[in-house]
């Protein structure tokens, strides 16, 4: 089985202009999965359209199976930013005949891609994809941080153990998925009202990292850090207000703004470690006047203008482009070390593995914030240190 074998292939028409694309616009530099299916290679292409037609596992949400084309419809009138973008759209996924098929399918495409260094950008279905795109990482050999970008935690608990689930239970069966290869997840924006004391308990034993919506209303640049520890984004629609993005059947009134949306997704494209990014619970039956269409084209753009302007400064190669920092804490019991890059002045910590732990590398870096480095200068050890020695022991 190929991978063409999992897709449907795109009709033009449906979105080209009457009078064609402007040679500027995105609809004219992106190949196209149409006869015949792209010929992937590594170095060819460095961002890859997926659109997800299954919303069965969209809780209250039926038609955001719909999303791809109508993104589409918005997405290829943009034009080109400053860099000279190599994105190919592969088209849908076709459903399976359960919803476990879909999952299948995603898997094998996030995983193949990843392994081609081509960064799967996936549009369109219930935010249950996530657990398919998750899996994709399962035979990468490596350990996975995940970063949702939602209003709540998707942790209801399925009445059966069979693979299908549901948009608000997928972290159940990432969580519990086996084998374990999740290092930290990581959630942004949720709000306190729609979030059970007993999930966050469940969240801090774990030593995860979630952040209510409130700490980024004054200064959204706090998150950069956050999504830079991740390999994988998954984004709800819904994590916006409803007035900025109305197509969402399960919307609500607060949330991040629309610029919001753009600045995170610019982040997450700006971050050397991420290897794929979903776009999930989109509904087209919901949306005015393509507003929501219209944001989310948006959203991806700005996440490729990030990946444009990757600053290639992560892991420390080479060592003449750091600046290391010491910093005594607990009364000079213990030295923390921090690092920051001179070509973007961004931070990361080092924390070290427990005597049992790596035995190729002495420290795992973790990205941080300056404020992190000023509460070890007072003596005080950062939170951040802590959970992420816990989670290495």
């Amino acid at each position: 089985m190929t991978l063409s074998d999992f897709f449907s292939p795109i009709d033009i028409e449906k979105f080209t202009p009457k009078h064609g694309f402007l040679t500027s616009q995105l609809g004219m530099k992106v190949e196209f999965f149409t006869d015949s299916f792209p010929e992937l290679e590594e170095g060819k292409y460095d961002l890859a359209i997926i659109g997800v037609k299954d919303d069965r596992g969209a809780v209250n949400n039926n038609g955001c199976a719909l999303a791809p084309d109508y993104f589409r419809e918005q997405f290829y009138l943009l034009n080109e930013g400053q860099a000279s973008t190599k994105i190919v759209d592969l088209g849908n996924i076709i459903a399976g005949q359960a919803v476990s098929d879909t999952y299948f399918a995603v898997k094998n495409v996030v995983s193949e891609l990843i392994k081609l260094n081509i960064v799967p950008i996936i549009i369109g279905g219930g935010q249950d994809i996530t657990y398919a795109q998750y899996m994709g990482y399962e035979n990468l050999e490596q350990k996975v941080d995940l970063l949702v970008v939602d209003n709540r935690f998707d942790l209801e608990q399925d009445e059966t153990e069979d693979v299908a689930t549901t948009s608000q239970s997928y972290l159940s069966k990432i969580f519990l998925h086996q084998p374990n290869y999740l290092f930290n997840f990581s959630n942004m924006g949720y709000q306190t009202y729609f979030v059970s004391q007993d999930s966050l308990r469940v969240m801090d034993k774990l030593y995860f990292d979630v952040h209510r919506l409130g700490e980024f209303v004054s200064d959204l640049s706090v998150s950069e850090p956050v999504i830079r520890n991740a390999n994988m984004v998954s984004f709800d629609m819904g994590a916006i207000r409803s007035s900025d993005a109305c197509a969402n059947a399960n919307m609500v009134p607060n949330g991040f703004y629309g610029e919001d949306a753009c600045r995170i997704a610019r982040y997450a494209g700006m971050s050397d470690k991420l290897t794929s990014i979903g776009f999930y619970e989109f509904n087209p039956v919901f949306d005015r006047s393509s507003q929501t269409a219209m944001l989310l084209s948006q959203v991806v753009w700005y996440f490729m203008d990030g990946f444009y302007n990757r600053k290639k400064d992560f892991p420390l190669t080479p060592k003449s482009q750091y600046i290391i920092y010491r910093a005594s804490v607990n009364d000079g019991a213990t030295e923390v070390n921090f690092v920051k890059s001179k070509k973007s002045d961004r931070w990361w910590m080092q924390v070290p593995y427990p005597a049992n732990g790596s035995k190729n590398e002495r420290f795992h870096l973790v990205p941080c914030k300056y404020d992190d480095y000023n509460t070890a200068v007072n003596g005080e050890m950062p939170d951040l240190w802590w959970r992420t020695y816990q989670k290495l022991t």
